[in-house]
Order: C-alpha cells, then structure tokens, then sequence
C-alpha cells in the first residue's frame, strides 16, 4: 500500500481537496449561524454529504471506510450522550423536588451583587476539582447559581461565563476528570507532571480572572439591589416548592460519589434517586416525577402568574387565592416571568437538541479524521514548524480548529496529540509540554463553540447561547492566548533531559544533556 493510501482503498486527500471541503464545512455552517440564524444541524449533515462524496468518487475511498469513520466518532462520545440524557431527567426532578429552588433561596440571602461573580467562580471551581467534570458542576450548582445571578440582577450571560470559567478550571486541573488523563496519554508524560506544567500557564490566567470578578463585581455592586425582587422571588419560590436545608441532600450525594471517584453516569444517575426520594417524601406523585424526568418541570404559581401579564386585579387575586402574603402584584408581575424562564427546563427530552447536533458535528468529523482531510490540513501547516514557541501555539490553534470543525473535544485532544508528538521528541521538549498545549486549548475552547458538544450541552442546560457567554468565559479563552505568550517569552519551557529528569528553562540545553 502507498504512503498516499487509507487503510481501506482509495488514497489520502491532497492540500488543495482537504482546502476545498474544509472551507465548504465552514461557508456552510458560518452563513447558517451569522446570516440565516439558523440551527446549524443541517449544515454539519450537508458537511458531512460533501466530505464523503469527495471521497467516494474523487479519492475513491470505499463507503464502509467513510461509515467506519463516521460510528467511531459517534461511539466515542456515547458516555458523553449517556450523561446527557441522564441530566436531563435530573433537572427535571432537581427543580421539581425543590433541590435547586432551595439553593437558589439561601444563595440570595448569602450573596450580593458585589460578591457574586467572585464567590460563582470560586464554588464552581471547587465543585469541579472535587468532582473532576465541568458538565456535572455546571448541571448542579452551575443551574442554582444562575438562579441567584437573576435574582442579584446579574445579566444571564455573564453569570454563565464564569460559570463555565469555573467548571473548567476544575475540570482542567482535577486529577479526576478525563481529559486531564487523556491529555498526557496522547503527549507520553504522567498526570502529575501534565498538572504542574499546566500551573505555568492556568495559574496566571486564574488569578486574572479572579481580579476581573472582583472588578466586575464592583461594577454591579454600583447599582441599587432590588432587595423587592429578591424578597418576591423567595416567597414565590417558597409558594411552589418546599424549601429546606434538606434540599441540599441530592447535590451532596453526587459531588461525594464523584470525589470518591465513582464512574460519572452512576454518580448522576444517583443525584435523580435521591431528587425522587426527597420529591416523594413532599407527597409528588409517581407520575409527576415520571412528567418531570421525561419533560421537565413546568412552573404552577409562577407559570399561571406569567400567563396573566399585566393584569394587576388578577395577579393580585390568584396571589390571595395561594395563601402568597408579602408581596405586591406589581413586583410579581417582573418576578413571575423570570422565575418561569428560569425553571422551565430539563427532562430527558430537553436534551434531543443537543444529542441531535452532536450526532450530526460527529458524523462530519468522523469523515474529516477517518479519510484524512484535517490530518493533511494541519500537517501542511505544521510542517515548518520547530520552536518551542511556535510548536505550542501550533497545537493550540490546531485544538481550537478540531474542536470547531470535528464538533468533538475528545477529538481535539487525540488528533493534534497525535500528530505532534514525533515533532515535540524531535524538538527535544519534554512530552508535558505538548499535553499542557492540548489542554490549554482542547478542553477550554470547546464550550465556545455551539456546535461543539461542550458548547452544546452547556447552552441547553444554562439556557445561554455560546456567542452570549463566550466574551465572559474568560478563563477559556484567555488560557490559551496567555499560554502562546508565556512559551514566546520562554517562561516554564521544559526539555528533556537525562533519564527521566527534564529541565526548565527559556533555551534548550545542550546536546549532550538531551
């Protein structure tokens, strides 16, 4: 078989056909989005149906190869699908059984406006370091804490954004999560030598981001705290579902699973049980909870609220109707609508969307990696690259195109990972180097992109789209900008060096020592 050939007959494509069908995948999908506003499925299937009539009848590649591609993308992220329609069920029966409408309650009478974006990063990344995954910090007290940031006044896409800066500096940095494992496998260093490295890079990016939330923070704390809003809030929320301390149960049960490091889908899984527990102690019904896991919750008080609009007279009766004192039908009215966007989520169909898309970005990916378009592309990029300083900025930009051309973050981790090991040993940088650059960007990066199945997920459960929370996710993209330029300047470079040792330093050190 010749060097140009693929496994399964026909050859590999060449610079200008891997040109030609990548910049088709990116006309189609950017004209969907910026122009059509549209949902970018179909044009991530009609990339998929380019890629692979390319290589049927131009490169001659066989149809079993190009499916071949296509379900083994779609198998790597099974676990991910799984997770998904388990969380789905768990937001549903979370908000049902009262778990987040209690978080949301104390977290108002804890936090200000002041504070808010500091302590939001904070938590998250607590969560996620204890936990080891961003989806599941986001999913949980991610949700609550979004609740808090409307009740503070906080604009919905920034509370997100550092939402996810949070649950993935967690992510990024707990020995637990995945990609943290799967980063230096690819690289051919150790976990621990992969989480120091990233310190030189994370660590100044983390503590920037946490001036920026005490910055922002102030800035928010300006204004007047509509202590009104919050109180009719509290006591609609107290109207509808039964707040307690015991509320906090479910959250504890998953975050303790997760650090005790039981497989995720379990630990989720888990967080629905105990959510039905805590429902049916309230006397919920077993068909509710089976309503709510299949569709989501759907608000009572507040929902019947918001269907009234601005008819004060009959806000103010259904308020006496509900035995709800305290709170005036002018400031229900404001309260009703927000509560109702709020909790108007999960159920395991809330996550077709989101499964539908990530399907569809796999099946385009799967042909792009299987037939050999990206290796190609990135190859003939990369081929002059040799400094340490642009070897890393090139894995970065290479992760950042996989995970918006592949629609995977798995994906962007293995390909340039594999890729660029033979010229990170060539260039005699220690292997730790190479998986810090696919973590800086690979993990970070993908939950910027919608069709991303990071950016995905978090944009059905934080109900914000990607391109509203990007500019404030700044961690995830600030850490690889920041990471190009700490390696330009030589800071934390480390060579190999003899043995198992390596050495840090701005120049590579002498042959005789490599």
């Amino acid at each position: 078989m010749g060097q140009s050939e693929t496994a399964g007959g026909g050859r590999k494509p060449n610079m200008f056909e891997a040109i030609l069908v990548i910049s088709a995948a990116v006309g189609l999908i950017l004209s969907a989005v910026m122009v059509f506003k549209a949902d970018v499925h179909i044009p991530l299937v009609l990339s998929a149906c380019i890629a692979a009539f390319v290589s049927l009848f131009v490169l001659k590649v066989k149809w079993s190869v190009i499916e071949e591609g296509m379900l083994n993308a779609i198998m790597m992220a099974m676990q991910a699908i799984l997770i998904l329609y388990t969380v789905g069920p768990l937001v549903g029966v979370w908000i049902r059984s009262g778990v987040v409408p209690t978080m949301i309650c104390y977290g108002l009478d804890l936090l200000n406006p002041s504070l808010f974006l500091l302590a939001t990063i904070l938590i998250c990344s607590v969560v996620s370091l204890a936990t080891g995954t961003s989806w599941g910090t986001s999913g949980t007290v991610g949700i609550a804490l979004m609740g808090i940031g409307v009740g503070l006044g906080i604009p919905a896409p920034v509370s997100a954004g550092f939402v996810i800066s949070g649950a993935y500096f967690g992510d990024k940095m707990s020995p637990m999560s995945d990609t943290t494992n799967l980063a230096p496998a690819m690289a051919g260093t150790d976990l621990f030598q992969h989480i120091r490295a990233m310190c030189w890079t994370t660590g100044p990016t983390y503590v920037i981001v946490l001036v920026i939330a005490c910055v922002m923070g102030m800035r928010y704390a300006g204004g007047t705290l509509d202590t009104e809003k919050i109180a009719t809030i509290q006591e609609l929320l107290k109207s509808e579902f039964y707040i307690s301390p015991i509320g906090f149960i479910p959250p504890i049960v998953v975050i303790g699973l997760a650090a005790s490091k039981k497989p995720a889908l379990p630990s989720v899984f888990a967080g629905v049980l105990a959510g039905c527990v805590l429902a049916a102690f309230q006397g919920v019904g077993f068909g509710d909870l089976l309503e709510a896991m299949q569709n989501g919750y759907v608000p009572a008080l507040s929902g019947q609220l918001a269907e009234l609009g601005d008819d004060v007279p009959a806000v103010a009766a259904l308020l006496a109707e509900s035995g709800v004192s305290g709170v005036t039908a002018e400031s229900a009215i404001g309260a009703c609508t927000v509560l109702t966007e709020l909790l108007t989520r999960g159920g395991l169909q809330s996550m077709n969307w989101t499964v539908s898309l990530i399907l569809c970005a796999l099946t385009f990916g799967g042909v792009l990696d299987r037939v050999g378009y990206l290796e190609v592309f990135l190859n003939t990029l990369l081929k002059n690259v040799r400094s340490a300083g642009s070897l890393c900025a090139s894995v970065i930009v290479a992760c950042f195109l996989c995970n918006a051309l592949t629609g995977d973050q798995y994906i962007s981790l293995v390909l340039p990972g594999r890729m660029m090991k033979e010229k990170f040993d060539a260039a005699g940088l220690h292997p730790r180097m190479l998986s810090r650059s696919l973590e800086d960007s690979g993990t970070l990066t993908s939950v910027l992109i919608p069709w991303n199945t990071c950016g995905a997920y978090h944009r059905t459960t934080l109900g914000v789209h990607p391109f509203d929370y990007a500019p404030y996710a700044f961690l995830n993209w600030m850490n690889p900008i920041l990471s190009i330029i700490i390696t330009y300047m030589g800071i934390g470079i480390a060579w190999k060096g003899k043995g198992s040792e390596f050495v840090i330093a701005p120049t590579k050190p002498a042959a005789a020592d490599i």
